[in-house]
């Protein structure tokens, strides 16, 4: 799904993972609201930082994993760096990084896609 690089497209992310995740796949509440909080996290990170016009979301599942994929323009690397109290930004990858199975960055020709992968233990279907 393509979205325009705007605040208000966090709320559309995390409204079109829920619906993905739980009503289309029918995975557990809390798989869907860490997966929710990651989204919003990337997407932030794309509308903050990309400069783009816009960006895209992607959703896949296989066996035992979900994935979630902020593709975007930029081919600028997000930096996990370390937490600082003193302000109340940059916190975003720290966040991914301590509720995602696995995340990472794929530097594509025109771009990256920023990932993040969770662990599907029971429920839902493909």
């Amino acid at each position: 799904m393509r979205l325009l690089s705007r605040p208000e497209s966090a709320g559309l992310a995390r409204r079109l993972t829920r619906h993905q995740l739980q009503v289309r796949w029918l995975l557990p509440a809390q798989l869907t609201e860490d997966a929710v909080l990651l989204v919003s996290e990337l997407v932030a990170n794309a509308v903050q930082h990309a400069g783009a016009h816009a960006f895209s979301l992607r959703f896949r599942r296989r066996r035992g994993w979900i994935r979630v994929e902020v593709h975007d323009p930029s081919r600028a690397l997000p930096c996990l760096l370390p937490p600082d109290h003193r302000t109340l930004t940059g916190r975003g990858l720290i966040v991914v990084n301590h509720l995602a199975g696995r995340w990472g960055v794929d530097l594509k020709p025109h771009g990256k896609s920023t990932w993040f992968e969770l662990r599907v233990t029971g429920g839902g279907r493909s």
